[in-house]
């Protein structure tokens, strides 16, 4: 392939074999991606495992280096005790998590009726404002209210049996469960302590071509996973810990609970805390609990600043996506896969804009460029 007076590469393959290029190419990438996330899923424990594994082997080093120990007994340590420190902190958790949720469903009513009473007091303390509005609008926010009522209550009176009904599909994958557990753990020594013999095997097996474009997309992959969803874990553990102790000293109900679901919130772009404490500020105030209004403020301040301080060292101050392209990005990935494909749908582009700006799609880009010339040229006298 050459480049001509303009710097547009031109080809003197025929055009059907640059089309067929193109469908192969494209047909290959698709095949690629759609195998590739089927395998992922089949092989979840391996995935699990692997991901252990790259968290634990810096540790493994540091021992190897400071403690002279063998590699594997290393690992077998290292793991136990990563997973030792893990299981045991999120069955804490887990366990505080879920008394608090069965709290809330079974006081669900009571909290109800209580924020209803207070939207009612607000609605008594702008009785003057809401009778000079006409009567079409007065009309309109009455049976808005009402509808509102009337879904909120059903929900309120059915929120027990999605509940029993997913303790119950629980129970039943109990024993996949402890089985893909038992494989990734035992996964995560093997992929630990046999870590170069594997970067060897796979680089005798696989071809060069297709070794260097693994290559690069394991690349980006470790770039997205293991630079973007650690610093944004670190930075959400952070603000959720500010979020706990302020609830805790607030002595607001179900602490726990709402910190996780708020600083869950500032794990999305364009949410952050203030979707929730800022409102939440607001209600306090009309209701005329002034100290609580404040609090709510100040906690929210220091989660703010605190973010910015810990963000430029943790992910930098971009994540290489204008902010149009990361609203796109949310958007496809709320409609494909709803909550889950919001918290996909970033890193995903992250990692198709790395791997574009790699090369990695230049043979399709350049088989699309030299089709569209030919068209072009048709329509030349």
């Amino acid at each position: 392939m050459q480049e001509d007076a303009d710097g547009m590469k031109t080809d003197k393959r025929p055009y059907w074999k640059v089309a067929a290029s193109l469908f192969f190419s494209l047909l290959g990438t698709i095949l690629f991606i759609v195998i590739g996330v089927r395998a992922i899923g089949f092989f979840m424990p391996f995935v699990i495992g692997w991901f252990i594994a790259y968290l634990a082997y810096p540790l493994v080093g540091w021992l190897e280096s400071r403690v002279k120990i063998k590699k594997k007994l290393g690992s077998a340590l290292i793991i136990i005790l990563v997973i030792a420190i893990v299981a045991g902190l999120g069955y804490l958790g887990i366990v505080k998590l879920a008394r608090e949720i069965q709290m809330a469903l079974n006081n669900a009513p009571d909290l109800y009726q209580d924020l209803e009473a207070g939207f009612r007091e607000i609605g008594e303390r702008f009785q003057g404002v809401y009778r000079m509005l006409p009567e079409n609008i007065q009309n309109g926010w009455n049976s808005l209210i009402q509808n509102m009522d009337e879904r909120v209550g059903g929900v309120i009176a059915g929120i027990g049996n999605p509940a029993v009904e997913a303790t119950g599909n629980v129970v039943k994958r109990i024993p996949g469960i402890l089985v893909s557990v038992i494989v990734a753990l035992v996964s995560a020594y093997f992929f630990t302590a046999q870590r170069e013999e594997i970067i060897q095997w796979s680089k005798k097996v696989a071809p060069k071509a297709i070794e260097a474009r693994m290559s690069m997309v394991m690349y980006n992959l470790k770039y997205a996973v293991g630079g973007y969803f650690k610093a944004q874990f670190k930075i959400m553990a952070v603000v959720g810990l500010i979020l706990l102790c302020g609830f805790l000293i607030l002595g607001v109900d179900y602490a726990f609970l709402l910190a996780i679901l708020i600083a869950f919130l500032d794990f999305l772009p364009f949410f952050g805390t203030g979707t929730a404490l800022i409102p939440w500020a607001v209600y306090k105030f009309f209701v005329m609990d002034i100290k609580i209004a404040i609090a709510l403020l100040i906690i929210y301040g220091i989660t703010q600043l605190v973010r910015q301080i810990i963000q430029p060292k943790l992910v930098g101050d971009s994540i290489g996506l204008s902010p149009l392209l990361t609203l796109i990005l949310l958007y496809v990935g709320y409609r494909v896969g709803s909550l889950l494909g919001m918290i996909l749908a970033v890193p995903i582009g992250m990692i198709i804009l790395n791997l574009y700006k790699a090369g990695a799609f230049d043979y399709i880009l350049d088989d699309v460029r030299i089709l569209m010339r030919g068209i072009a040229s048709l329509r030349e006298p």
